[in-house]
């Protein structure tokens, strides 16, 4: 039996546990031993088998019967419950997000000054020459250095505040996005979409500026729910 000898126990418990489902050593509809034999097996206490077993059964392989025990379900693993709560928040992000960023963009393309677009114009260069290498954490900073520059541009004290508040949220948020989805899926962002939210705000064309920005988290949004 192997032995467990680094942190945390569940963890290293829950994939000893599923080693036994995979092998078919417990088959499907088997019934687990009770907690206090798998803890003397496992060399651990109860409550961290509790713990695996919890963790399995979020994963779907396990379940808990009612005055009967813990039997098999599923001989693999469905979506792991972590990364099911982390795109759970990625959504409720987003979707705060888009009401923030689509209200900047449409006062910005009516308040915006030159020294406005030499920003968002900056940023948006700094963010197209992020390169193929980057991290997820060094993506997101040059996309957000761009979307501050268009919450700025709307000349709304209250709404700056709200957003600089938001930022490491929504930071961790597209960071957890990026690496969920890998690393190469951080490239499909599109910079034509950032390139038009610019077009609208310099043609001062509030409605457009808008709907773009709308558009384009809107795409974000539905990519993630899709997944969700």
């Amino acid at each position: 039996m192997p032995t467990l000898r680094r942190l945390p126990l569940a963890d290293q418990a829950a994939e000893l546990m599923l080693d036994r489902v995979r092998t078919g050593t417990w088959p499907l509809d088997h019934r687990l031993p009770g907690e206090q034999a798998l803890a003397a097996e496992l060399g651990v206490g109860r409550s961290t088998v509790r713990e695996a077993i919890r963790q399995l059964a979020g994963r779907g392989v396990l379940e808990s019967r009612q005055g009967s025990g813990v039997y098999v379900v599923r001989a693999e693993p469905g979506e792991d419950w972590q990364e099911v709560l982390r795109r759970g928040e990625i959504v409720d992000v987003l979707e705060v997000r888009g009401a923030l960023e689509t209200e900047a963009a449409r006062l910005a393309a009516t308040r915006r000054t030159p020294a406005d677009l030499r920003a968002m114009a900056a940023a948006l260069a700094g963010r197209g020459k992020v390169p193929a290498t980057a991290s997820a954490q060094e993506y997101v900073d040059a996309d957000l250095v761009f979307h501050r520059a268009v919450v700025d541009a709307a000349h709304n004290a209250v709404l700056t505040d709200l957003f600089a508040t938001f930022v490491p949220r929504l930071r961790r948020a597209m960071v957890d996005m990026i690496e969920l989805d890998g690393a190469g899926e951080r490239h499909r962002h599109d910079q034509d979409a950032h390139e038009a939210i610019l077009d609208a705000v310099r043609d001062r064309d509030a409605d457009r500026a808008a709907a773009t920005s709308r558009r384009h988290l809107d795409s974000v949004h539905e990519k993630v729910r899709r997944e969700h």
